[in-house]
């Protein structure tokens, strides 16, 4: 599944525009697949200076901007999300809020409520939200 996201994502952020401006794109549908097997493959592996490298690649490549990469609560659910949260929690922040800390865990708003309160997670003392790295933590311990 992981895969088949990361083509999908390439797929509609790269080639399609690709293909609208010059029609043709040549042998990158093809490409695609398998780019995306050898990544998921990095993400997946032992090699986490590897990973988090793949991951930088990804995110830069497919969700480019001037802002900083906040992606929707849900996105953190997808299997790439997920392989993000646990490889290096969120790539541009120290905090996130109690929504998207719930949906990298899996869990419940109130859940993550449940978890600060009980010292599972650690509450950002500079912001109210919780932060990545004990999110990161918890998906890891």
């Amino acid at each position: 599944m992981l895969a088949e996201q990361i083509a999908t994502i390439i797929r509609i952020r790269l080639l399609d525009p690709l293909e609208i401006l010059f029609d043709d794109v040549g042998d990158l549908p093809d490409r695609v697949g398998a780019l995306a097997e050898r990544t998921a493959e990095t993400l997946l592996g032992d090699d986490e200076a590897a990973a988090r490298h793949a991951i930088a690649r990804l995110v830069g490549a497919l969700y480019p901007g001037d802002a900083p990469f906040a992606p929707p609560a849900d996105w953190w659910r997808t299997p790439l999300g997920q392989v993000v949260a646990r490889r290096m929690g969120h790539p541009a922040v120290r905090a996130v809020s109690y929504s998207v800390a719930g949906a990298m865990l899996g869990v419940t708003k109130q859940g993550v409520h449940d978890l600060v309160r009980r010292g599972k997670l650690a509450r950002d003392p500079e912001g109210g939200g919780v932060t990545v790295d004990s999110v990161r933590a918890r998906l890891n311990g």
